[in-house]
C-alpha cells in the first residue's frame, strides 16, 4: 500500500446553497464528528474556467444526464426543445452559474476510508431521496425533476470527490500542496493505533 490507510484524502466543496443558507457551521461540524480531520480550509470564488475544469465531463455523461432530463419533462407535460447531448451540457452550465453566486468552501479533509465515509455522510445526490441522517437527506428537500422544470442546476449543498483518482485530481485544481497541513490530532491517537511518535535510535 503506497500511503497508510488513514491517510486517505478527499475533497468537499460546500456550495453556494450551504452558504447562503448559513450551513457551513452545522455540516462542517458533521464530518469533524465523524473522526475526519481537515487538512485544507479555502473560501473563495471559483471562476468559469476553475469550474468547467473541476467538473471536467465527456459526451457520454452529457448523453446520459441529457436523456434522463428529456424523460424528466416528458413526464411534466413538457416537449423537449434539444438534444440530449445539448441538455446535458446545459446541466454543467447551469452548476457553473450557480456555484458563482457566492464563495463556496472548498475542504479537504484526511482519514481511514474518507471518500466512502464522506459519500455516506452527504447521501445520494438528489436531496428527496437521501437517506434522514444524511446532509443532504436533512437540509434540503430538492429533486432532479423540480430542478428541470425551474431550468436550473440541483440544490443539494455538497460536492464530494466519488473516488480516489477524481479526489486526487479535484485536490489538485483547488489547493497547492503547501496550502495542506500536514499534523497529528489527539483523536488520530486514539482512533487509530499507530505509532505517530517514533522515536529514532
Amino acid at each position: 500500500m503506497s500511503q497508510q490507510p488513514h491517510k486517505e484524502r478527499t475533497l468537499i466543496i460546500l456550495k453556494p446553497d450551504a452558504v447562503q443558507r448559513s450551513l457551513i457551521g452545522e455540516i462542517v461540524s458533521r464530518f469533524e464528528r465523524s473522526g475526519l480531520k481537515f487538512v485544507g480550509f479555502k473560501f473563495i470564488m471559483p471562476s468559469e474556467e476553475h469550474l468547467f475544469a473541476h467538473y471536467n465531463k465527456d459526451d457520454a455523461w452529457f448523453e446520459k444526464k441529457g436523456q434522463n432530463m428529456i424523460e424528466n419533462l416528458k413526464e411534466q407535460g413538457k416537449e423537449p426543445e434539444k438534444s440530449a447531448l445539448e441538455y446535458g451540457k446545459d446541466i454543467i452550465r447551469a452548476v457553473v452559474k450557480e456555484m458563482r453566486q457566492s464563495p463556496v468552501l472548498a475542504i479537504v479533509v484526511e482519514g481511514h476510508g474518507a471518500i466512502d465515509q464522506v459519500t455516506r455522510l452527504v447521501g445520494t445526490t438528489e436531496p428527496a431521496t437521501a437517506d434522514i441522517g444524511t446532509i443532504r437527506g436533512d437540509y434540503t428537500i430538492d429533486t432532479y425533476a423540480h430542478a428541470a422544470y425551474e431550468d436550473r442546476s440541483i440544490r443539494n449543498l455538497i460536492h464530494c470527490s466519488d473516488v480516489p483518482e477524481e479526489a486526487e485530481r479535484e485536490i489538485a485544481l483547488w489547493f497547492n500542496e503547501d496550502e495542506l497541513m500536514d499534523y497529528t490530532t489527539a483523536q488520530e491517537r486514539i482512533m487509530y493505533d499507530t505509532h505517530f511518535d517514533k522515536i529514532e535510535s
